[in-house]
């Protein structure tokens, strides 16, 4: 489905919104966030390890996924196992590496987790028939939330914005389960930008900041402009200008990218990513794909509203059952696309769903909408990452299928620990 004016989407989505929200009057609280007891995630102790090589390769597709039937046939992890799987490497920009350890706190209150869910009849997932995805392409929608919440990662992944200077992205967009990819080793998160700065009548010499100065201790590529004019932008933030070459004299091609109407990005330099020990290859075969989960914090606060996380114990309870997200799919260069769809199966640590996804959407957040404790206020929080295309095991078969990782409240308060620096302050209301 190629792309259709937004106005009639949102029209048509805030009609479904609306009938939901009255039917949902007369329903219980399944239509409400739960109330989740979140254990508490502490640090033990800290140590170096070597600088990383950068040597890795960008994955398309991961395999060897531990599915519904194989997780069933699982021992109940011990608490030292979730702490080894919960401890976790910090990535610095210069390559330097740590390894902490963890420990678990309040865990049993927070084991009101369904237990293993029971598997269904599967199909085969293809791409084909018609395409279900929503092109954004007007800049009035693509920078308005929730949609503004997404950003894009310089290794050719998406994300999304969990505070003003964190993401959440997928694991694997960073590291293979070996070695972080090389195009980490420089990182860098574009956050959609919603207008160019004005100018004044000199040329830039009216309120604000001219072209070429910029702040103390300011770094030029957390800057677009800057980007743009030392070739610092990522590969992939350059499709939207190609191609544009006609114009008034003197326009600069970010100020026509905003006349365009299409997006552009603000690109800004990652400090460190810290990525859960349970993803690494030869920590656990049968978990990796349960741990594809990563944070990037940024050295530059974002202006950009951000989105909550999430906790729910079953999708198949939400209404409709569907989630909802947004990523820069490959196929589309530099264009927001948003979808939504069931999820069809779902264990304790994946959703899987046929949503219709190419590679660039992977690191996406997957969020629903559904009303505050005690109040009549709808409110949209991450409940998940994209993962994507993955290869699963399956009686003994490989099947594909379109994966997420789910926010689980160890989940939630480990995420809540590297964003926060302290799990107690978070809950998952």
């Amino acid at each position: 489905m190629g792309p259709i004016p937004v106005c009639v989407l949102l029209s048509v989505a805030l009609c479904v919104l609306a009938v939901r929200s009255v039917n949902a009057e007369d329903e219980d609280d399944s239509y409400t966030w739960p109330q989740w007891n979140v254990p508490l995630v502490r640090e033990k102790r800290t140590v170096r390890l070597s600088s990383t090589a950068f040597s890795a390769h960008p994955q398309g597709e991961l395999h060897g996924t531990c599915g519904i039937e194989c997780q069933q046939g699982l021992p109940d992890p011990s608490v030292s196992e979730l702490e080894r799987l919960l401890s976790y490497e910090t990535v610095y920009e210069n390559g330097t590496r740590t390894l902490t350890t963890v420990a678990l706190q309040g865990l049993n209150e927070a084991q009101a987790w369904p237990g293993k869910l029971p598997g269904h009849s599967r199909r085969k997932r293809e791409v084909y028939g018609v395409d279900t995805r929503f092109t954004i392409a007007d800049k009035q929608f693509s920078t308005k939330y929730p949609f503004s919440t997404t950003v894009k990662i310089s290794t050719g992944c998406s994300g999304v914005l969990v505070s003003p200077k964190h993401v959440l992205t997928a694991a694997h967009c960073i590291h293979d389960g070996r070695d972080y990819v090389s195009g980490a080793q420089k990182l860098r998160v574009g956050v959609l930008k919603e207008r160019s700065r004005r100018r004044g009548k000199g040329g830039g010499k009216g309120r604000g900041r001219g072209r070429g100065r910029k702040r103390k201790g300011e770094e030029e590529n957390d800057d677009a402009d800057d980007n743009e004019a030392d070739g610092g932008e990522p590969e992939e933030g350059k499709g939207e200008r190609q191609g544009r070459r006609k114009g008034r004299k003197g326009r600069s091609r970010s100020r026509r990218s905003a006349d365009s109407g299409q997006p552009s990005f603000r690109w800004t330099t990652v400090k460190q990513t810290q990525v859960p020990k349970g993803w690494f290859k030869g920590g656990s075969q049968n978990v990796s794909a349960d741990y594809d989960y990563a944070i990037l914090e940024l050295k530059r606060s974002q202006k950009t509203r951000f989105m909550d996380l999430g906790i729910v114990p079953s999708i198949k309870k939400l209404p409709a059952g569907r989630i909802h997200f947004s990523g820069f799919d490959d196929d589309r260069p530099d264009q927001l696309v948003y979808r939504f769809c069931a999820v069809s199966e779902e264990s304790n640590d994946l959703l899987y769903q046929y949503c219709d996804a190419k590679p660039g959407s992977s690191g996406s957040g997957i969020y629903v909408r559904l009303k505050e404790p005690g109040k009549k206020q709808w409110k949209r929080k991450i409940i998940g990452v994209f993962s994507g295309h993955q290869w699963v095991d399956v009686n003994g078969a490989q099947q594909d299928y379109n994966v997420a990782v789910r926010i689980t409240p160890l989940k939630f308060a480990q995420i809540c620990h590297w964003v926060h620096g302290d799990s107690s302050i978070c809950k998952a209301t």
